[in-house]
């Protein structure tokens, strides 16, 4: 039924549209479902590559099973208010996570990210990060670096303490956006030396020829997205929203 666990009928149906080639929406709107729900159900249990109604079925008992052995996770916990519907706010921070992981970040990176994004300070020390996730400090401090050193977000010092805290802003895709935009320059200064070396006249050269103009192509419009975007952001500060 809709709201409640999903049956072996609704992976069935899940398993069927992800054949037909159908997003996490439509298949959603068939089963009477969010999105969200069909994203988690499938990335889980192999990604829609490898997604099996039958294999998930078992997977979930066992998952269930594992779970009433272990301790209930306490519920999340607010942050403001704001008048949200926390299960909502919880719900879309779960589907936010499983974005991040199909994009390649490892889950608990991933998780501290989200946690951070979604908390309107986009600030929390370790401590409030090991409570609101119910990992080890261990386990925060390992994400951390691997997200520090990403340029995922930076560390500053409590005023009057020694803790520190770990802060998420606004440009956490610029940067994102400029360091593949280093990588992809890099690639297609080494492609046209590599048309150059082997003579663009043959097919390796043309190969490394046709792949320098098309990460030429690219570059240029990251930089051009990079412009606009920071123009905007200039535009903000000058005049910002309310004024």
């Amino acid at each position: 039924m809709p709201g409640g666990r999903l049956t072996d009928e609704d992976r069935q149906h899940i398993a069927a549209g992800l054949a037909e080639g159908l997003g996490y929406a439509e298949i959603g709107r068939r089963l009477g479902r969010p999105a969200s729900t069909v994203m988690r159900e499938v990335t889980r249990n192999g990604g829609p590559d490898d997604y099996g109604a039958e294999r998930a079925h078992e997977a979930t008992r066992h998952r269930a099973r594992r779970h009433k052995r272990a301790r209930p996770p306490a519920p999340p916990i607010p942050d403001g208010g704001h008048g949200r519907d926390p299960q909502a706010v919880q719900d879309f921070t779960e589907s936010f996570i499983a974005l991040l992981v199909q994009q390649g970040l490892p889950r608990m990176e991933a998780r501290v990210l989200a946690c951070l994004y979604v908390t309107d300070s986009g600030t929390l020390t370790a401590a409030d990060l090991v409570q609101r996730l119910h990992v080890s400090p261990a386990s925060i401090s390992h994400a951390v670096a691997f997200l520090e050193q990403q340029g995922m977000l930076r560390r500053e010092r409590v005023p009057g303490a020694r803790r520190e805290r770990y802060v998420i802003d606004d440009e956490i895709w610029l940067r994102s956006i400029l360091a593949s935009l280093r990588m992809n320059e890099a690639l297609a200064a080494a492609s046209q030396r590599g048309a150059d070396i082997l003579g663009a006249a043959t097919l390796a050269g043309a190969r490394f020829e046709s792949s320098a103009e098309l990460l030429s192509l690219v570059s240029a419009a990251f930089r051009q997205v990079v412009e606009q975007w920071q123009g905007r952001s200039a535009r903000r500060s000058v005049h910002p929203p309310g004024d």
